[in-house]
Formats: C-alpha cells, structure tokens, sequence
C-alpha cells in the first residue's frame, strides 16, 4: 500500500526550525505581549514560525517529546522570558510615552506577515477567501469592543485570566495584553512580572503568577490541539482565516492614541505617585527610591492628584485619546513602518 502525501498544513505544521530563530522568535513574541494591542501570535506567525509552534506546542501536550520540537520550544522559551523579565519595565514606558512609535514599527512587522500566508493559501479558492473575510470581521468587531471590566485577584480569577490571556497570545490578532487590559488586569499582571516587584515583594508576585501560569498552560494546551488539527486538516482555509486575523489585527493600532494621563500609565510613577498621595510619605523620600523622577516632577503630580483615591488614579491611567502627529511624528511613523516590514522579510525568509 502506497503512503499517503502529506499535506502542506501537515509539512509545516511538523517542519523544522533553527534555535536561532525560534530563539528570536520567541523574543518578538514576548515583546509583542507586553504592549496592549500587539499579538505575540501574530509576531510568530508573521516571521513563518505559527504552523511549527503550534505544532510543537500540541505534540508536548500529547506527550509526544521528540528533540526536534522540545529544542525549538526551549529556544523559544529562554527568548520569550528573556523578553518578559528584562524588557517589561522598557516595554510599559515606552507605550506610555512613545505609543505611536511601537505601533508603526509593529504595524510594519505585522502587514510584512501577510506574503508568507498568501503563499500558503494557493491555490485560492473560495473557501479561502470567505475564511479571510471571516477572520478580518472578527477583528473589525474586537477592535470596535472597547468595554473594560474589573476583576478580582482570588485564585480561580487569576486561572481564568492566565487561560484567556494566553490563548489569544498565540492566537494571531488578538493581543494578550488588550485582553488583560480588557479584563482590568493588565496593571496588576505585568507589573507582577517585572524584576523590580519580583525583588521588592516575591511572595505577592508569586501569588499573581502562579495562578496565571497554570491558567496559561491549560488554555494554551486546549488550543493549540485544536488549531493543530485544523492547520493539517484545512490548510487553504485555515491560513486564509489567518491572514484575515493578521491584516484585521492593525485596526486596533491605528489611528494611534496616547495616554491622557502618562504619569499614571507609567506603572512606576503611579506607584511613586501613590505613596505619596495614599501613604502621605514624603515627596523627597519617594524621589530617592523612584531614580526616574526629580522631587519637582513628583511634586507637581502629586499636586494633581492629590485627595484621590488609588482606584481613580488606576481608572485615569487607562484613558486614551486620538494622538494628533506632528509631521516629524508622520515621516518617523513612516520609516519604522518601513523598518518592520523589512525586518519581518528578512526574519520570514531566513526560517523559511
């Protein structure tokens, strides 16, 4: 009896990867995850690693631990947390102060995805191209949903935030961190990760991240099965949906915006801020400990805030308005968009 031909889902769901890049992908994943709005699944997916990650990620839930896929996961492991624990202060200053700039430059790494999967839908056929309709109308609906909810941080909540944040993290378009900031708990998980709070105060850390790794690890283990499954079984279809995701997951990008209130959107500053304000502390004392802020500076925010309480200040540091671009901030957008799409290129060719 003659075998039967692999598909080309089936290939590349099982193709091999270089720890080189799985390495760097993991880096831009972990990185994509910490600004609200970019999805790491989508980072993954534009340099041409999705098919294999998801792939390896399902095979580890089955137990099926070859050396191919658990070095690929390791090297995209020790990329990711690397990104996680040494950037995430960077990453939260940089959307708080320079929003517009992280968005270019990811937009441009984002839409340089979009060859790769078109080449993966041919033939295209219609049911490819309902499937890409499919999955741009869901992120036309999820970038238009703006309602933001508070929760809790008892056990059985944080589970379900780690479940739901890490199946959209490796779901391309939908962002892991909009969800948490959807959820009210952006603040609260990330800042949890940082190496200043993991030194400060361990044990509350650990009680944040212990719950959100165990609800990441069942959430990701059910989906990526899942979407497995469908990669091998309808790979025209199923990359047409992707491709609908990707090209979907900028309307949540642009036009940009910027933060009302960057003082607070700083987690550091609002912290400093509140001690102040909530624990009247000194202004010359918090300055020492908080090296990014001068007495005068923190002096005249606590002035803003001063008589309100930690909840507004938390509610205040998540307004967002239309950022209005000078034409230094246009041509500067313009290049990094430029720079992204050269980047996702070269990094897509070279794992190919």
């Amino acid at each position: 009896m003659k075998p039967t031909p692999s598909s080309p889902g089936d290939a590349s769901v099982n193709a091999p990867a270089s720890p080189v890049r799985a390495f760097i992908g993991g880096v831009l994943m972990g990185l994509a995850n910490l600004v609200p709005g970019i999805s790491g699944g989508t980072m993954i997916l534009a340099i041409g690693l999705y098919d294999r990650f998801i792939g390896a990620i399902a095979d580890v839930t089955r137990l099926k631990l070859r050396r191919e896929t658990l070095l690929f996961l390791l090297a995209l492991g020790i990329g990711l947390a690397s990104a996680v624990l040494l950037l995430s202060g960077v990453a939260v200053r940089l959307v708080s102060e320079h929003r517009w700039a992280m968005y270019a430059l990811f937009i441009g790494m984002t839409l340089g995805g979009a060859p790769e999967l078109l080449q993966r839908m041919k033939p295209v056929r219609i049911s490819g191209i309902l499937a890409f309709a499919a999955g741009l109308g869901v992120m036309v609906w999820f970038a238009f949903q703006s309602g933001k909810t508070q929760l809790g941080t008892d056990m059985p909540t944080l589970i379900g935030v780690g479940a739901a944040g890490a199946s959209s993290m490796i779901l391309p378009g939908i962002s892991g961190s909009y969800v948490l900031l959807i959820l009210g708990m952006y603040d609260t998980v990330i800042g949890a990760l940082s190496i200043s709070e993991v030194r400060e105060a361990p044990m509350e850390s650990l009680r944040i991240i212990g719950p959100v790794v165990l609800g990441a690890a069942i959430g990701i283990a059910l989906l990526s099965n899942v979407l497995k499954a469908v990669l091998t079984r309808f790979s025209g279809p199923s990359h047409g949906a992707l491709l609908g995701l990707l090209v979907g997951s900028v309307l949540g990008l642009y036009p940009f915006r910027e933060a009302v209130h960057p003082e607070l959107s700083h987690r550091p500053t609002r912290k400093a801020i509140e001690a102040v304000v909530l624990k009247d502390r000194s202004v010359a004392e918090i300055a020492a400990a908080a090296s990014a802020l001068s007495e005068t500076e923190l002096e005249q925010h606590v002035q803003t805030w001063r008589g309100k309480s930690k909840g507004e200040m938390k509610t205040a540091s998540l307004e967002l308005r239309r950022f209005d671009p000078t034409g230094r901030h246009i041509a500067s957008a313009l290049g990094l968009f430029v720079l992204g799409v050269f980047l996702t290129r070269l990094l897509g060719r070279k794992s190919a």
